[in-house]
């Protein structure tokens, strides 16, 4: 099969990786982390000139109307420099829920906000620490914990049960009363936000069938998530190449020892499958069969977190003990790498749900 990228999507992965390369030095991602925000407005807009922000989002609200291929390569770009933007949530699942679930009115009032980046819409679902949200006359009750940029949103899709037992999604204003939410940097940087509710003011914005389209939703995330880490582990594996050829031992440079070059020759193999695996993601994940689709994201995900696994664990040990140091980068793609590992279901998890739609099918 060709996966070679057209004309227009080369140049959209050669703009991301300039920009970058120039707006996102290993000093100043630092000094964002650092920040109170963990994020920086000035980024997030620059992409917005860019058009990144608007690729997922239909033309007829200020979009570019593309899809999985060109998300990929933007996060594969951001990726190499771990961006700390809210990219992923706000701009890649958000408007996929947006899209399928709500009415015109609610997509014409949020989908521009979003493409021009004034506006940071988050999902808040579901997490296994979670209590779950319940309806109740209109307000919600319960918590959402580790909503990714849950504390940067200015709204909250907030899924809930329903009285019958169905699933509804709900928008829910950061301010709103009821509402309390504490923000914290994760273990790679990033930021995410425990959010407790006690009758919360909200408005039902789904037409039924919520679950459904929350699934489909962060299936988009997760293959958009495969290619972030794609790009991670390009960086990762360029890194410590050249690393074994300058460091000296015996005399020599380290990686003409042939144990080291075995290894350094299965960190490639690791890559180049999870490569393959997030073009298959992103082919597949706006299937319309539910199984059939989150099998293929699952055997992405199992593979990709294996090779996560791999590839950030040899990483660090072929530099030593410096390649936990936070003055270098490789530390900072090890964390990432290590929770992508364990985000949006972890690879032991999606082995199973892998081997139960197998045999289903």
């Amino acid at each position: 099969m060709n996966f070679d990228f057209n004309e227009d999507q080369r140049a959209l992965a050669d703009t991301l990786q300039r920009f970058v390369s120039r707006e996102y030095s290993f000093e100043r991602r630092r000094a964002i982390r650092d920040s109170t925000a963990g994020w920086s407005r000035d980024v997030w807009q620059g992409l917005a000139d860019l058009g990144v922000l608007a690729i997922n989002i239909d033309e007829d609200y200020g979009g570019l109307g593309y899809g999985p291929q060109e998300t990929g390569l933007v996060m594969n770009a951001a990726g190499r420099g771990l961006l700390l933007e809210p990219y992923l949530a706000s701009a890649v699942i958000a408007p996929a829920l947006i899209r399928r679930t709500t009415s015109a009115d609610f997509q014409e009032q949020w989908l521009p906000a979003i493409a021009s980046g004034e506006a940071v819409v988050v999902l808040a679902h579901a997490d296994a620490r979670s209590a779950p949200a319940t309806e109740l006359g209109g307000n919600l009750s319960g918590h959402k914990s580790v909503v990714a940029h849950g504390g940067c949103a200015d709204l909250l899709l907030v899924s809930a049960q329903m009285p019958n037992g169905d699933t509804g999604l709900f928008a829910v204003s950061p301010g709103a009363d009821g509402l309390r939410l504490r923000d914290y940097p994760t273990l790679d940087g990033q930021r995410a936000a425990d959010i407790i509710m006690d009758s919360t003011p909200a408005t039902r914005i789904d037409a039924g069938g919520a679950l459904d389209q929350i699934e489909a939703a962060l299936d988009i995330g997760l293959a958009a998530l495969c290619a972030e880490a794609v790009g991670i582990m390009e960086a990762t594996l360029a890194a410590t190449t050249e690393y074994l050829k300058t460091r000296q031992q015996f005399g020599q440079p380290i990686g003409r020892f042939q144990a080291l070059q075995h290894r350094m020759a299965d960190m490639l193999l690791h890559l180049e499958q999870a490569r393959s695996m997030s073009y298959l993601a992103a082919m597949h994940c706006t299937g319309k069969d539910a199984p059939a689709r989150q099998r293929i994201l699952s055997a992405a995900k199992v593979t990709s977190g294996q090779a996560c696994r791999f590839v950030a664990q040899n990483a660090v040990q072929l530099h030593g003990g410096m390649g936990m140091t936070d003055e270098l980068m490789l530390s900072h793609w090890f964390k990432r790498l290590t929770t992508i590992e364990m985000s949006f279901g972890d690879t032991d998890s999606h082995l199973a749900r892998f081997a139960r739609l197998s045999r289903a099918a």
